[in-house]
């Protein structure tokens, strides 16, 4: 009766996810190289790593809320491709805005252009902020995000009622022992009818692809819905909350201007290079600059020893908004075990990590999602098929049924 029962869960929440997963999976193989697309794409935004030397964050908001004196800044990062991306919004009481991105040299800190990053797509610019939202939200804010992040949940769950499924049935008289028999689960059969074709496709794929497949179907857990993810995390792993999922400081609230974009960063700069000498890390670069007024507290990032990944940076110190005190330090890996597998998690999901190679192995991972979702709804539909024919009395043989798993 178990098998029974795990053979149709497999079957209607792959059903149910299938359409979900197409959408990540492609939109996610074009993320896999999303520098090069931007590039590609947006050449005036997106120039290409430069040889001059970088402004600081701070100067740089400080020359985006010149350019736009109706407008504040959100956070300056620091994209790799020879540009600062800018994000901005409406001062209170001001009209609003019909772009949230603001792009500067970052260098020379000439303006590059501007996107409006929430709608839809309406130029070569704002085509990859869509494909990102789709796969990330399904283009439909939190609600999508939420959706996706069930989505993530039942596939974290799936696979391994999958890899259940193509080991073996238990039971008979059997030959062959469990190994041999199991051996046929990883193969494709050559020269067999199209549905079996599918079939082994769907088995064999799901097996080889597992341990990616449940690493990218447990950090989307972990992106769309933390708040379960770290709960399991705190069960299992020495593992602390980040200060951005801990309830804001009393001065968020105070209603007093916050320090200004210079001094910040002079701040974040001192209390980075505080951190490092006291933790025994080296900095690399500075990647981002951000004022969380909600919450009362700047964030400083940077890329240093610590980080995993490589393109980025997520080492980061936050300090109040209003004092200058430091709130906390993020580090992302060496200080304790669950927070260092979910930076792993994040930076293997976001094809940050282990150079081209495993971005080409991440591209292709997304094309064989969408290939596993596939085959499963066609075998699914063969399997009706079959059924309705034979409630009709057809005189028609069933799709073969594969000894080893359905």
């Amino acid at each position: 009766m178990r098998r029974p029962f795990f053979v149709f869960a497999h079957r209607w929440v792959g059903l149910t996810m299938a359409g979900f997963l197409i959408l990540v999976g492609l939109t996610g193989a074009l993320l896999a190289f999303l520098p090069e697309l931007n590039q590609w794409l947006s050449p005036r935004l997106f120039p290409g790593a430069r040889a001059s030397v970088a402004r600081d964050a701070g100067a740089l908001a400080l020359r985006a809320e010149a350019l736009v004196p109706e407008a504040q800044v959100q956070s300056v990062f620091f994209n790799g491709m020879g540009s600062a991306t800018v994000r901005m919004e409406a001062r209170p009481g001001a009209s609003p805005l019909d772009f949230n991105q603001l792009f500067l040299d970052e260098g020379s800190g000439e303006e590059l252009g501007r996107r409006w990053t929430k709608g839809l797509p309406d130029g070569p610019n704002t085509i990859l902020p869509f494909v990102y939202r789709l796969h990330y939200a399904l283009a439909l804010g939190e609600f999508g995000g939420w959706i996706l992040g069930l989505v993530a949940l039942a596939w974290t769950i799936d696979c391994f009622v999958g890899f259940y499924l193509t080991l073996p049935p238990q039971g008979g008289a059997h030959k062959r022992g469990f190994l041999q028999r199991w051996r046929l689960s990883w193969l494709v059969k050559s020269g067999a009818s199209f549905y079996r074709v599918n079939f082994d496709l769907h088995r064999a794929g799901g097996l080889w692809l597992w341990a990616a497949l449940l690493v990218f179907a447990w950090s989307s857990v972990f992106m769309n819905l933390n708040g379960l993810y770290m709960s399991v995390t705190e069960l299992l792993l020495d593992f602390e909350r980040p200060i951005w999922a801990q309830p804001a400081p009393p001065s968020a609230s105070t209603g007093r201007e916050p320090l200004g974009w210079r001094e910040a960063q002079a701040i974040g700069a001192r209390l980075m290079d505080e951190q490092a000498k006291a933790k025994g890390f080296t900095v690399d670069r500075q990647v981002a600059l951000a004022l969380e007024r909600e919450e009362g507290r700047y964030r400083y990032s940077a890329h240093s020893s610590l980080d995993i990944g490589e393109k980025y940076g997520s080492t980061s110190v936050y300090f109040d908004a209003h004092g200058g005190e430091l709130s906390g330090f993020a580090p992302p890996s060496g200080a304790r075990t669950g927070n260092t597998l979910t930076t792993w998690l994040t930076e293997l999901h976001m094809a940050n990590v282990l150079g081209l190679p495993y971005r080409i192995f991440v591209c292709a991972l997304g094309l064989a999602i969408a290939m596993l979702s596939v085959t499963g709804v066609y075998i699914w539909w063969k399997k009706r098929k079959a059924r309705g024919l034979r409630g009709h009395g057809a005189a028609t043989r069933a799709s073969p049924e594969p000894t080893t798993a359905e």
